[in-house]
């Protein structure tokens, strides 16, 4: 069912603080994808006739009217609470600028031209000392292969271990856009049983034990440890091990991936899951929430007898990573204080976060509970079961303000009590109006169920 012109925000509404517009101004790719997802609406078919060529892969994507949320998230006034986008406005953008200008004047040629495949040297050398500020102390440049954004990570992994029908275990809820580019390679994605401290071991050896009873081929892991995307959950550092020796009695690959780690607000950070397991790990980094995502620089650090083949696979889909990027992350790693921007994101954060949870203690209704996260983008809010997340967006809209529903990321499908709150780019004031707006709309839905 299409989005209706009443769910477009209502013009008398008031505006928010203006220096909110930039921060809520638009919803991030994910979002609009997580909301596409949560729809659940499968494309039309078509009556050309090259719609007989599609593969079984292109006929399961699916779309929404849910993307018109995109041009409506941009209605001035419109509290977005759904993208996940990091706060650029505290970078030194114009010192970055002057950056930008000398790589074309002095690097121009080299810059605009074709590169390696794996990445340039010397950013993958810094890249391991951005790993060892994450506590794995033992990364090789020769192991790491740069690529566009973890996301692209996430699909060379796909292709390189699955074939249609393989399982890959993961945490539910999960990043929408792993599910995404996961199905896309016609996997079985099974979720496992989490708590508030992340993967349960002992449910994940029982998982395990009864797909593999089933005849199932199990062939990873996925998993985000730190500050997970949705639930903003952190891993218990006493199971980190534990989870590690489950998959590796199973013969089933680890892939780590860690965009929030360094964002955890006391700036204490718990050990990586490939820290002491560089055999059994497949760990995923990113610039996309430390730096700056535009530049769609990630990384994999691969286990050394699988990086050939990581490698060679990574190649054939982007020949290489964009070089003129790859030199302005390295310029910005060499000449800046990225350990010191990072810290000026924590502190940024962590006020956001104290601010989103003091307005929901303030204003939500009885009944509705949500996470409390150390670190990251996101706070998970879960309602009464029964009551489904996805119809309240468009009231939602109505009353200004924009979520993501709990469906989008969740393997086991189905309606979802939960959603998901963004506090990242989102000033402490607004985010109290948009609270202020939900809590009318989920006070109602409360009230109703």
């Amino acid at each position: 069912m299409p989005i209706q012109q009443q769910w477009l925000y209502p013009e008398h509404v008031n505006t928010p603080a203006s220096d909110a517009n930039a921060a809520a101004e638009t919803l991030s790719e994910e979002a609009v994808d997580a909301l596409s997802r949560a729809s659940s609406i499968a494309a039309p078919a078509g009556t050309h006739r090259h719609e007989t060529l599609l593969s079984a892969r292109a006929a399961n994507i699916k779309q929404s009217a849910v993307r018109d949320v995109f041009e409506i998230s941009m209605q001035p006034g419109l509290v977005s609470l759904a993208g996940g986008n990091p706060y650029l406005q505290s970078l030194p953008l114009d010192r970055l600028a002057a950056t930008a200008a000398s790589i074309i004047s002095e690097h121009g040629l080299e810059a605009l031209q074709y590169g390696g495949g794996q990445g340039t040297l010397e950013l993958r050398t810094q890249i391991c000392e951005v790993m060892a500020a994450e506590g794995i102390l033992d990364a090789d440049p020769d192991n790491v292969v740069i690529t566009a954004g973890s996301q692209s990570a996430q699909d060379v992994a796909a292709k390189v271990f699955c074939d249609p029908g393989d399982v890959i275990l993961l945490e539910d809820p999960t990043y929408v856009g792993a599910l995404n580019t996961f199905e896309a390679y016609q996997v079985d994605v099974q979720p496992v049983a989490v708590d508030e401290h992340g993967i349960v071991p002992a449910q994940l050896r029982e998982r395990i034990a009864a797909l593999q009873a089933e005849g199932k081929r199990i062939k990873m892991l996925y998993t985000i440890p730190n500050f997970n995307n949705p639930s903003g959950a952190m891993l218990a550092p006493q199971r980190r091990q534990e989870i590690v020796d489950i998959c590796r009695d199973a013969n089933i690959l680890v892939l780590e991936d860690n965009p929030y780690g360094l964002l955890k607000f006391d700036g204490v950070l718990p050990e990586p899951l490939r820290a002491a397991n560089a055999e059994d790990v497949l760990y995923l980094g990113s610039f996309s929430k430390i730096f700056a995502p535009g530049l769609r620089i990630g990384w994999a650090l691969v286990p050394a007898h699988l990086k050939q083949r990581y490698y060679l696979a990574s190649e054939a889909v982007t020949l290489c990573p964009p070089t003129f990027n790859q030199l302005l992350v390295s310029e910005y790693l060499r000449n800046y204080d990225w350990q010191g921007q990072i810290g000026t994101y924590r502190a940024i954060y962590a006020e956001r976060c104290a601010a989103l949870l003091t307005a929901l203690e303030e204003f939500m209704p009885s009944g509705v509970s949500w996470t409390r996260p150390e670190g990251g983008f996101f706070v998970w809010l879960t309602l009464p079961e029964g009551i489904d997340t996805y119809p309240l967006l468009h009231k939602g809209i109505d009353a200004g303000v924009v979520f993501v529903p709990g469906a989008a990321f969740s393997a086991a499908g189905g309606p979802s009590n939960k959603l998901r709150l963004a506090f990242s780019a989102v000033p402490p004031e607004t985010l109290r109006e948009g609270v202020k707006r939900l809590s009318t709309v989920l006070a109602e839905a409360v009230a109703a169920h």
